[in-house]
C-alpha cells in the first residue's frame, strides 16, 4: 500500500468521497464534495471508481509527495500545477513518482478543487464513508483539516493509461434556478420581488456548511422563526437579518429559519464554485423541470466521462510547446 505526504496544505484541504447516505434522520450530515461532477471527473481520469476518496481544497491546493508511483489528476477549475517545476494541466492524468513534488497553486476561476490519486485515499471509513465532516470531527484524518506533515494511505494503483478530457462538460449559464421552498408562503409578493429582482453577491462568509449572500434584505411576513424541520443541500434559509444563507455539503440536518427556496441540483455546484464577489440572480422553476434538467446534466456528465481518451506523448509535447 502506498501513501501520500502533504508537505504544504491549502487552508481547506480535506478528504472527501461521495458522502454519507441515509443517516440524516439520525442527525448525521451527508458531507461529501462541494462540486460532485468535478470530483467524479478527477477519479475517472486516474482510473478510480467514482466513490473513491480524493483531496478537496479551497482556493489553494498545496504540495504533495508520493511514496510509490501513482497517477494524479486535478479538476475543479483553472489552476497552476507543477511537478518538480514542470508544468502540468488540469483535467488530465499524469504520473507522480517518489522524490517528485506536486505543487497545486491558487484557483483562478473557481473556489473548490479536487486532487485524485490512483487507488484513492484509504483513511478509515466512518459511518460508511471517508468524507470529512469538520463540524462534528468525523471522517477523513481525525475529522480535521489536513496539515503539513500528514501522511495518508493510498489504495493499490493498477495499470491504466493516462487520460484526458476530450468532450467539454460545461456548467450551465444564466440565473441560478430554484424551486420554491417548504416555507415559501412565509414570504409575500414584496419579499419575492426582493429575492428574484436585483440579485445578490456571493459573500466572503462561506465554508463547506453554507454561504451567505449580500444584497437586498428579504423579509418573511410570517416571521423568521419556525419549528425546526429538515434541510437539504441547496436549502436557502432566511434568518431575521434578511440575508439569505444557502446550505451546502456540510449543512446541519435541521434548521429553524424559514426556507424560501431550494437551489436546483443542476446549479448547486455552479453556485458553490462562484467566487466571492460574483453576482448571483435566481429564477424559480417547477420541481419537474428541475428534475428533468438534472437528468439531462447527468447524461452529459456520463458522456463526458465516456469520452475520456488515452493521451499520446506527441499531443502532450505539442501542448507544452504551444503553452510556451
Amino acid at each position: 500500500m502506498g501513501s501520500i505526504l502533504i508537505r504544504q496544505a491549502g487552508p481547506m484541504l480535506t478528504v472527501q468521497d461521495l458522502g454519507r447516505k441515509g443517516l440524516q434522520h439520525l442527525g448525521v450530515s451527508g458531507s461529501g464534495p462541494m462540486d460532485g461532477p468535478s470530483m467524479r471527473m478527477a477519479n475517472r481520469l486516474v482510473g478510480n471508481d467514482d466513490g473513491l476518496a480524493v483531496f478537496e481544497f479551497a482556493h489553494v491546493g498545496g504540495h504533495f509527495e508520493a511514496a510509490e508511483p501513482v497517477r494524479f489528476a486535478v479538476t475543479g477549475g483553472d489552476v497552476e500545477i507543477t511537478v518538480d517545476g514542470e508544468r502540468r494541466h488540469g483535467w488530465e492524468s499524469f504520473a507522480l513518482v517518489p522524490g517528485q513534488v506536486l505543487k497545486i497553486g491558487a484557483m483562478r476561476d473557481a473556489v473548490w478543487g479536487y486532487l485524485a490519486l490512483s487507488g484513492g485515499i484509504e483513511t478509515p471509513p466512518v459511518l460508511g464513508a471517508r468524507s470529512t465532516h469538520l463540524r462534528t470531527g468525523i471522517g477523513g484524518l481525525e475529522g480535521r483539516r489536513l496539515a503539513a506533515g500528514d501522511r495518508l494511505p493510498l489504495g493499490t494503483t493498477h495499470p491504466a493509461p493516462m487520460l484526458a478530457l476530450t468532450q467539454a462538460f460545461r456548467r450551465p449559464l444564466g440565473p441560478v434556478r430554484v424551486v420554491k421552498g417548504p416555507q415559501a408562503d412565509h414570504f409575500d409578493a414584496s419579499a419575492w420581488q426582493d429575492f428574484l429582482g436585483t440579485g445578490f453577491v456571493v459573500s466572503g462568509q462561506r465554508d463547506r456548511m453554507a454561504q451567505m449572500l449580500e444584497g437586498p434584505l428579504v423579509r418573511a411576513a410570517l416571521g423568521h422563526d419556525i419549528v425546526s424541520d429538515g434541510t437539504v443541500s441547496g436549502s436557502i434559509q432566511v434568518p431575521a437579518s434578511g440575508r439569505p444563507i444557502v446550505l451546502m455539503a456540510e449543512r446541519q440536518t435541521t434548521g429553524g429559519y424559514p426556507k424560501i427556496a431550494t437551489v436546483a441540483s443542476i446549479d448547486l455546484p455552479r453556485l458553490a464554485q462562484a467566487m466571492t464577489g460574483a453576482p448571483v440572480r435566481f429564477k424559480v422553476i417547477l420541481q419537474d423541470e428541475a428534475e428533468t434538467l438534472y437528468l439531462a446534466q447527468s447524461q452529459a456528465l456520463k458522456a463526458a466521462l465516456a469520452g475520456l481518451e488515452e493521451k499520446s506523448e506527441m499531443s502532450n509535447l505539442q501542448r507544452e510547446q504551444v503553452d510556451e
